[in-house]
Order: structure tokens, then C-alpha cells, then sequence
């Protein structure tokens, strides 16, 4: 698989990276937030979650902080997106779903941020989700082989569009069986039964 044809700018990586490690600290009142704020703006995707949100909520961070910390060499955890991306498929998440998690995604990290999360932070989070997401909707997607892209609206205070444009991207390759991100995420266990 190859990166979709977004770009992280050097600086853009490091705006992300940095506003992160400011919401570390408040890892677990961020992750409450961002459920709370996805299940008011898409009621559907509650019924995705079964369990302990509490435990969700710390896979969440976890699944961020990997990326976040990968984004300058985001080609090293494509494999690993593309085996999340089969995962919450099999789960029920929908393309739609994405547009909802970045809103809530952008909203979380306003609340958490503050002053902090200038319009310059912000664009940086929404390219970077853009190009994940983007790369996730590609593999979970049996009808073409394209990238569709989230355009997350960046004059919304609170909301992200579900405007889509395609970008090309090389099929997913069989029998891949190594992910080590997924298996950070989700445990070994949870890997052994893809």
C-alpha cells in the first residue's frame, strides 16, 4: 500500500506531535469527551461499542499516540492501518463513520487544547487525519480501489463535512500477517485471529 497523495509537512508533523503530548496528561477525560462528542453528533456509531468505554477510551489514546508518533515516517504503520481498517470493517464502521470520528476527533482536541489549537494545529490534525482515514476507507472498501479522502471542513467550529475526493492507491497485498501497531492496539491475541 502506498501513502495516498496528502502530504504531512515537516512542520505540520511536529504541530501535531506537540499539541498531543498536551493532551497525554488528559488522556482519559480527552477520550471521554471525544465518545460523548461522537455519540451526539452520529448516534449510529454507538451501537459499535459494546463494553467498558473506560478500556475503549485507553485503546484510543494508545492508537493515537502510535500514529501520532509515526507521522514522519507514516509508510512504516500503512500495513498496520490497513489491518485496523479490516477490523472496526468487520465491526460495522461505515465510510460515513469517518467523517463523524474526525469532527469529534477536531472537537476533542479543541476542548482539550484551548488557546493552544490555532488554525495552524488544526489544519495539521485535519491533514493528518485526512490522510489515515483516508488510507483506513481505501482497504475497508471491496467496491474500489481509491482512496476516498474525509475533507474535514476547517471553518467549522465543531463539525467536518463528509466532502469526498479520491485519490489513487495500490491494492493491499494477500497473506499479510505481521502487525505489530494492531497488536500494540489490541493485544496479540486479537492479532493471532485476523
Amino acid at each position: 500500500m502506498q501513502a495516498a497523495s496528502i502530504r504531512m509537512t515537516p512542520r505540520q508533523v511536529a504541530l501535531v506531535q506537540a499539541s498531543f503530548a498536551k493532551i497525554v496528561p488528559i488522556r482519559e477525560q480527552a477520550a471521554a469527551l471525544f465518545y460523548n462528542r461522537l455519540f451526539a453528533i452520529d448516534p449510529s456509531t454507538r451501537s459499535l461499542f459494546r463494553g467498558d468505554m473506560k478500556s475503549q477510551g485507553a485503546k484510543l489514546m494508545a492508537a493515537i499516540g502510535a500514529v501520532v508518533k509515526s507521522l514522519d515516517r507514516i509508510d512504516t504503520i500503512l500495513d498496520d492501518l490497513r489491518t485496523l481498517a479490516r477490523c472496526h470493517h468487520r465491526y460495522g464502521v461505515r465510510e460515513e463513520h469517518y467523517a463523524s470520528v474526525g469532527a469529534a476527533l477536531l472537537w476533542t482536541l479543541e476542548q482539550g487544547l484551548g488557546f493552544d489549537f490555532t488554525p495552524d494545529v488544526r489544519r495539521a490534525w485535519a491533514t493528518a487525519y485526512d490522510l489515515l482515514s483516508g488510507a483506513m476507507i481505501a482497504v475497508s472498501s471491496e467496491k474500489d480501489p481509491t482512496i476516498p479522502m474525509v475533507g474535514l471542513q476547517l471553518d467549522c467550529p465543531h463539525s467536518a463535512g463528509p466532502e469526498l475526493r479520491r485519490d489513487a492507491l495500490t491494492a493491499p497485498k494477500e497473506g499479510d500477517t505481521d502487525f505489530p501497531l494492531h497488536r500494540q492496539i489490541y493485544g496479540a491475541r486479537a492479532a493471532q485471529q485476523d
